[in-house]
């Protein structure tokens, strides 16, 4: 469907990026993992990419550049083998099954599109880049190409995109060239292509005139992503949705066949609340120059409890000023929870006063990239308790973490580590953006629901492990 020139363009970009409606009443797609073992033998391997690919979402999030009747779906949500939890989605007519990376810390949903699809540096354990699944724009009746005078252009662009449509007169009417091309940044790399026009498929619903990206060159990127945020071209707006919810599996670090699910709801569902959630609001973006932050989920922190030890985290690490600094946000692409390292010393000062009676493991904090760190005695192992981590939020929700949420068995030997990072571990330091990103690991068997309708967000424990 690209032309020539197109297809040129999207090379030459390559080498910069490089070197520089339904009556149905539930739809389920299934969630799962992304992310497995490490081939390599040193037992610290998958921990130190799991620590650097965390910190270096975190700097990109912090820094990220802008550029009636109810109805509910569930889909299924699986791990995968590069991190990550992935839904399955269908476009096209006839459709095309694509795996997708569930990330609610960005808004475009693009899949690798054409045959030819490049993907630099897409060497990750069990994934053969050759055989990456592909878009085939072609094979759909329904696929166009999005217009540059489309307004849905703008969405990415923003409201001055007409002059950047070469050819095009800013009154033209008529005019029947492209929506630029897209390059979009992530934490561990970047992704190129055009938008297109599709039929986004679900059981019994097909949303029609649907904003994909079609991506023919990536770095990093061995799926497509499917953008949650807040913006226009996110999946839920869209699709209109009043709210979706997950719960993300127990990461093993290894593929498995096992989901969870998604679910993603339209329809009025005002002030009705799903039993046994607690609840807190969205705290209202900030009003930045800087559109980047507005597509993330704030929330309004006011305490973390360690132990039954409040820590005294100054006021503003936790709310975001008029600048953007500070805040905590949800998001589902990152792996491991990053705060910045004020906040984060004094957590890991007050683990290592409750932990006092305890070794710290130097060697292992120096390879893993975590800490603190504990040798665990043998005898001890059984009887063992940790400080209870608790984020307390606006409205007093509690969010009270399992100890498998933030405290990991590292290598051979009995060696605990907190798995909350910071800067300064594996990374430089980065200034400025949310303070503390709740990721994905701390969100493992809590059942999270995102209440568009009502700006709200709801939790609750449970077993996301599906039961025969």
């Amino acid at each position: 469907m690209a032309s020539s020139h197109i297809l040129c363009l999207f090379f030459c970009f390559f080498s910069v990026i490089v070197f520089t409606s339904s009556s149905s009443s539930t739809i389920t797609v299934p969630l799962t993992p992304l992310f497995a073992k490490h081939p390599s033998s040193d037992p610290f391997q998958t921990l130190k990419v799991v620590v650097s690919a965390s910190l270096t979402r975190a700097h990109n999030i912090k820094h990220r550049k802008s550029n009636s009747s109810s109805s509910l779906i569930k889909t299924p949500a699986y791990p995968k083998s590069y991190g990550g939890y992935s839904i399955d989605l269908k476009f096209g007519t006839p459709p095309q099954t694509m795996p997708f990376v569930l990330d609610t810390g960005s808004n475009l949903v693009w899949f690798p599109c054409t045959s030819r699809y490049v993907c630099s540096r897409c060497n990750f354990p069990n994934i053969d880049a050759t055989k990456i699944p592909k878009f085939i724009p072609k094979n759909s009746s329904s696929a166009k190409i999005l217009g540059c005078q489309n307004p849905k252009c703008g969405w990415i662009f923003g409201s001055n995109v007409k002059s950047r449509c070469q050819d095009c007169k800013p009154d033209a009417q008529n005019c029947t060239k492209s929506c630029p091309p897209y390059m979009i940044l992530y934490g561990l790399g970047s992704t190129l292509g055009l938008l297109l026009s599709e039929n986004l498929d679900f059981p019994e619903k097909i949303v029609s005139d649907f904003i994909v990206g079609c991506s023919f060159i990536s770095v990093r990127q061995p799926a497509g992503i499917a953008g949650f945020g807040r913006g226009p071209q996110s999946l839920p707006s869209q699709m209109g949705l009043n709210r979706f919810s997950y719960c993300l599996l127990s990461r093993r670090f290894d593929d498995t066949p096992e989901s969870s699910d998604l679910i993603l709801e339209s329809g009025s569902s005002r002030d009705a609340k799903t039993q046994g959630l607690s609840y807190t609001p969205f705290h209202k973006n900030p009003a930045v120059n800087n559109p980047a932050f507005r597509e993330y989920y704030y929330l309004t922190l006011r305490k973390v409890i360690v132990g039954k030890q409040r820590v005294k985290i100054p006021y503003k690490f936790l709310v975001p000023d008029s600048d953007g600094n500070g805040g905590f946000i949800v998001d589902s692409g990152s792996t491991s929870t990053f705060m910045e390292k004020p906040i984060f010393d004094l957590v890991a000062q007050e683990f290592e006063k409750q932990m006092a009676n305890y070794t710290r493991a130097k060697d292992v904090e120096a390879q893993s990239g975590l800490r603190p760190c504990y040798d665990i005695p043998a005898k001890k192992s059984e009887s063992l308790s940790f400080p209870e981590l608790t984020f307390q939020f606006k409205g007093g929700a509690k969010m009270q973490l399992p100890s498998t949420n933030y405290i990991a068995l590292v290598g051979k030997d009995a060696v605990v580590c907190l798995t909350i990072v910071t800067d300064n571990v594996v990374a430089p330091a980065t200034n400025g953006g949310p303070a503390i990103i709740l990721g994905s690991f701390q969100q493992q068997n809590f059942y999270v629901e995102y209440d568009l309708e009502n700006e709200r967000f709801g939790f609750r424990p449970q077993n996301c492990k599906k039961t025969v």
